[in-house]
């Protein structure tokens, strides 16, 4: 397929007053605001043919928070094409924040009840989330941020969504992303729908080496700055993700025979979670169990590993590989599929990679192991895999960020 920047479509643009910032859209090189950007319109295309791919007669929910109207149109539009369903739900971040700080233990199960209900109707599903205050449930008390995801997200997405819909979710870009990446509002902006439109289908072709390597591994061995880490991941079904689940995405997913992880980690990215941002973050795990664990925010971070018996046990352990995805910004989508990245993430594991832990907890922690992040290893079966973030076998080259672009 061309450049995406070749697509004829005639943007509809409106002049506005100088500094007015109300209106949502991108502008244009004359000053412009183009309500109708091309590049949406391929990435909804994206969205619905290639990610939950929908069928005709397929009942879709798209779920729209604090995005532009426009984007959220576009999704409609562009399952509509195809003959599917959409049903719509906005939402707003503040009104939110309010939500969790009201909720109790009979008006969560409610809620949970009710969209229980209506995602079970549903054959795919996309969430797109806009760009908002990081620290905005910051002040929400965990008891309550808990009961959500006891009584919500856990019968709602966990149980429902993920295991019974074709389902998708990403962010919306905004000037607080880009704030968090370090970039203007302008080339993140740029920088969002080159990774989300990636070419996932040569993306798809190269990982196969890699899963079939998986497949037939039973030991791992994670070596690093502050981390020397083993565990099995034998019989584990193994998934590589190539923009079904996540845009962007980018990865390749298994998880770790539940009890046979040993050793110590040394996370060296940031990570948003619950509102905090944690940092220097690493745990001690013996026979799986997080037996210690320290952040700079220590307490915290306990609590969260607190919330029941399978949040200190892992779920997950996957592999980064998005070519244009380089240096966190603090967004578990966009710094799970870092280049030379992976991240074994303590809480629930997914029905299609399970390993028997539960957990309303799925907590998704990076480590980048290109050079200028002090460099690593990975090893399957005493085999060098990947080094300082470069595959070294010759039949998976192809995930290597020079090939892969």
């Amino acid at each position: 397929m061309g450049d995406i920047n070749d697509i004829r479509i005639k943007p509809i643009t409106v002049v506005l007053p100088q500094g007015d910032s109300t209106a949502t859209g991108t502008i244009g090189s004359k000053g412009e605001w183009n309500l109708k950007d091309p590049r949406m319109a391929r990435l909804a295309e994206l969205l619905v043919t290639h990610s939950t791919k929908l069928k005709p007669g397929d009942n879709i929910l798209i779920e729209a928070f604090d995005i532009p109207a426009e984007c959220t149109a576009e999704l409609m539009r562009a399952a509509k094409k195809v003959g599917a369903n959409p049903f719509v739900a906005t939402y707003h971040n503040l009104v939110q924040r309010e939500v969790l700080r009201s909720i109790t233990e009979e008006s969560s199960a409610a809620m949970g009840l009710l969209d229980k209900a209506r995602m079970e109707q549903m054959q795919a599903y996309i969430g797109v989330r806009g760009g908002f205050n990081y620290a905005e449930n910051s002040d929400v008390p965990d008891e309550q941020v808990k009961m959500w995801g006891r009584n919500y997200a856990d019968p709602v997405h966990f149980k429902t969504r993920v295991p019974k819909t074709k389902w998708c979710v990403l962010r919306w870009p905004s000037s607080s992303m880009a704030q968090q990446a370090g970039m203007s509002t302008e080339a993140f902006e740029d920088f969002y729908f080159r990774v989300c439109t990636a070419d996932y289908a040569k993306m798809e072709e190269a990982v196969e080496p890699l899963r079939e390597r998986m497949a037939r591994t039973d030991r791992v061995r994670l070596v690093g700055p502050g981390t020397d880490l083993a565990f099995s991941i034998k019989d584990i079904p193994v998934i590589p993700c190539t923009g079904e689940y996540n845009i962007p995405d980018g990865e390749i997913f298994t998880a770790p025979v539940r009890e046979s992880m040993n050793g110590v980690i040394s996370y060296n990215t940031e990570n948003l979670n619950q509102g905090t941002v944690f940092s220097s973050v690493r745990f001690e795990v013996r026979d799986g169990k997080i037996v210690e664990a320290t952040a700079n925010n220590t307490e915290k971070i306990n609590s969260i590993l607190d919330s029941d018996e399978g949040a200190r046990y892992f779920g997950e352990f996957a592999i980064g590989f998005n070519p244009h995805v380089l240096h966190p910004m603090k967004d578990t989508l966009f710094d799970e599929k870092i280049a030379g990245s992976f991240h074994l993430t303590p809480g629930a594991s997914y029905d299609e990679a399970f390993n028997g832990n539960k957990s309303i907890v799925h907590w998704d922690l990076v480590m980048i192991q290109r050079p200028e992040y002090g460099g690593g290893e990975i090893w399957f079966d005493d085999t060098l895999i990947r080094k300082d973030g470069e595959f070294v076998l010759p039949e998976l080259g192809g995930l290597n960020a020079d090939r892969l672009k």
